[in-house]
């Protein structure tokens, strides 16, 4: 029997990262790699859920570790520190990504696909396409959902005329008003009032490490920044004690308004100068109100690791 190829992105899944495993799968399996399996590094969360429910599927198994020598394909991600444990003694045999390329390295040749669009999915809608293979509506779904996400309806400055134009041909495959379903499933994501405040910071969390510091950056959405800022006094506790826990520099917590493309950030930490260099602006009450700043991909993490 063949060995299983798993298939996974990142730590703190958000909705790229679990339609991309579950649709690449399904185009390795079209491919003839029947031995592919879509798994998960965390717990799904209420924007995803939105998701599979509307599809009626279910997640993909939760895996905390794998074994050495493990076939895995890394989508949505590419640095060890963001991936499954065991991740350095895995038999990498692919890489779909739309992010920077952080601490990565293998013994092996691969295949790594590294494109700079606003989403995983849209790099697999292409691969369906130049190889001409026929795109479900279930799978449609998945990757229109995954653009949905990561774009923030089309709005984020991370997306490209790529991730656009792959909407717009998922869509009609998909046979959905994507405008309409999009806000559906992005207000789905932001109904935060039964997270603790320790689930709230590791909604989204990213760790990263820039000469010798440490940092993480958190996000979540939201229609009404002031409703999650109710909670600064104990989101600030738990942010210190992942501080003290994990020996980070700086952790930066950002609340994006969905709706008006807005975010305000908690910054804590020894390196919180950073932030203030970064975006020209002081922090009052450890926060600070970013007009325009929605992506922390595009926006949040360049300025404050240039800065670093």
């Amino acid at each position: 029997m063949e060995e299983t190829i798993l298939i996974f992105g990142h730590k703190n899944p958000d909705t790229d990262t679990i339609c991309s495993s579950i649709v690449k799968e399904r185009l390795n399996k079209k491919n003839g790699y029947d031995n592919s399996k879509a798994v998960r590094l965390g717990n799904i969360n209420k924007e995803t859920k939105y998701v599979l429910n509307y599809l009626g599927i279910e997640a993909p198994e939760l895996i905390e570790k794998i074994e050495e020598g493990q076939k895995v394909i890394m989508v949505d991600h590419n640095d060890f520190g963001q991936s499954v444990d065991g991740i350095e003694n895995a038999k990498i045999i692919g890489v779909i990504d739309h992010h920077c390329i952080g601490n990565f390295k293998t013994s092996d040749p691969l295949y790594y696909t590294a494109r700079p669009y606003g989403c995983t999915a849209t790099i697999l809608f292409k691969d369906f396409k130049e190889k001409e293979i026929e795109i479900s509506k279930e799978e449609a779904l998945l990757m229109a959902s995954a653009i949905i996400s990561d774009t923030l309806l089309l709005k984020s400055p991370t997306t490209t005329k790529h991730d656009v134009k792959a909407l717009e041909e998922l869509e009609k495959i998909a046979g959905i008003n994507t405008k309409e379903y999009g806000l559906e499933m992005l207000k789905a994501g932001t109904d935060l009032d039964d997270f603790t405040e320790e689930e709230l910071i590791n909604i989204d969390a990213k760790k990263f490490e820039k000469n010798g510091n440490e940092f993480k950056i958190a996000q979540v959405n939201t229609v009404d920044i002031s409703d999650v800022l109710k909670r600064q006094e104990k989101i600030e506790k738990v942010m210190t004690d992942e501080i003290n826990k994990n020996g980070l520099n700086l952790f930066v917590f950002a609340i994006t308004d969905i709706l008006n493309s807005n975010s305000e950030i908690i910054a804590l930490g020894s390196k919180t100068n950073v932030v203030e260099k970064a975006f020209v602006k002081k922090l009052e009450n450890n926060r600070m109100f970013l007009e325009g700043v929605v992506s922390r991909k595009k926006q949040l993490l360049p300025n404050i690791d240039k800065n670093m």
